[in-house]
């Protein structure tokens, strides 16, 4: 009877380690079967992976918007995920400089004095970045800039949106909504971004080169905005009134589209899709007020600034730095997705829903 206990026990033994999927590594340990058979068995545990530490610090240039909560966010729950299926256990370090450049170079110098092992940074000025960048460079530091790109000195990597193919993406769609609408003499007042970040330069860029192959509309005037609501609001006003002819706009961005709307409102000219004097729109990235505007029918077409899917990116390109990998590219650009009010509601990892302003 003993015997054949001591049979079974040992057969489950080595049929565990038999089955077992290979771990990194192992140790022996002994264990006694029961008490009525004082028999001891040898049987192979694994051991836990030890995750390598990395702290990673990150500087915002502002976090005024639900859109950053949302990125940092989902960047810290993705590490959670990702970073021990690659050996790592992600620590953050997130600063936010105010929309200050002078503030946002003193943070990373601090990062810098901290020693973290990685540094990110969504630059407020472009140019001013590159001597962070450079700093941190020669510290060695690794630098990854996120969603606004250095116009000087160039990190390890950007990852962020493919402004351009995001603001061709969106004009091509908004011809083929106007062909279909009959819109054949449109005037457009295109609002601009600050021309400080690339991103908005980029999407200036998109809209001419798409005005100039098609030639669907007209831009009639350019209103910089400097990402700022109130310019939206002012140049908004203003560019209706010195072109009481324009029916359609470009908006950079969706961010502060209330702004947007008061102005057209006040100008008498903020219908939705169907009325009488609805102005058409093209504009970027489905923010939690584009969101909303789209579903009341003012907005006709955007390009989705996709929050979900550059944290990944950003998280998977902190951890192969880490590792040591070659990246073999110095930009990782997610392009967005079209988007429009019959297919809003079903489009999924919206951010704009789980965040609202």
């Amino acid at each position: 009877m003993k015997r054949s206990v001591l049979l079974v026990v040992l057969t489950i033994c080595l049929v565990v380690v038999a089955c077992a999927p290979p771990a990194p590594e192992k140790v022996v340990e002994t264990v006694v079967v029961t008490k009525e058979i004082p028999v001891e068995v040898t049987k192979i545990v694994e051991k836990p992976k030890e995750l390598k530490k990395i702290r990673v610090g990150f500087s915002w240039n502002e976090k005024m918007h639900a859109l950053i909560k949302a990125w940092q966010d989902y960047m810290v729950a993705y590490s959670k995920e990702a970073g021990p299926a690659r050996g790592f256990e992600v620590e953050w370090v997130f600063n936010v400089a105010d929309s200050n450049p002078a503030q946002q170079a003193s943070n990373i110098e601090d990062l810098i004095h901290q020693k973290v092992d990685i540094i990110g940074a969504r630059a407020h000025d472009a140019a001013a970045i590159g001597a962070s960048i450079k700093a941190a460079q020669e510290a060695g530091i690794p630098f990854i800039t996120f969603d606004r790109e250095s116009s000087t000195v160039e990190p390890i990597v950007h990852v962020g949106a493919d402004s351009y193919v995001q603001s061709l993406t969106t004009a091509r769609k908004f011809a083929e909504i106007l062909k279909a609408n009959g819109v054949t003499d449109a005037k457009c007042i295109e609002l601009q971004g600050d021309l400080r970040d690339m991103n908005a330069v980029y999407r200036s860029q998109g809209w001419a080169q798409v005005e100039k192959e098609l030639g669907a509309w007209k831009t009639v005037v350019q209103v910089p905005t400097e990402w700022k609501p109130d310019k939206f609001l002012s140049g908004t006003a203003a560019a209706l009134e010195a072109h009481p002819e324009a029916n359609c706009m470009f908006v950079a961005s969706d961010f502060c589209f209330k702004s947007v709307e008061q102005a057209l409102k006040a100008a008498g000219k903020l219908h939705p899709k169907g009325e009488t004097g609805h102005i058409w729109i093209a504009a970027q990235d489905v923010n939690p007020q584009g969101y909303t505007a789209m579903k009341n029918g003012y907005i006709d077409v955007a390009t989705t600034y996709d929050a979900y899917f550059h944290a990944v990116e950003f998280v998977n390109a902190v951890l192969r730095v880490a590792a040591g990998e070659k990246l073999g590219v110095k930009k990782i650009l997610v392009p967005g997705r079209v988007a429009t009010p019959d297919i809003l509601a079903t489009m999924d990892y919206m951010w704009a829903r789980d965040y609202p302003e």
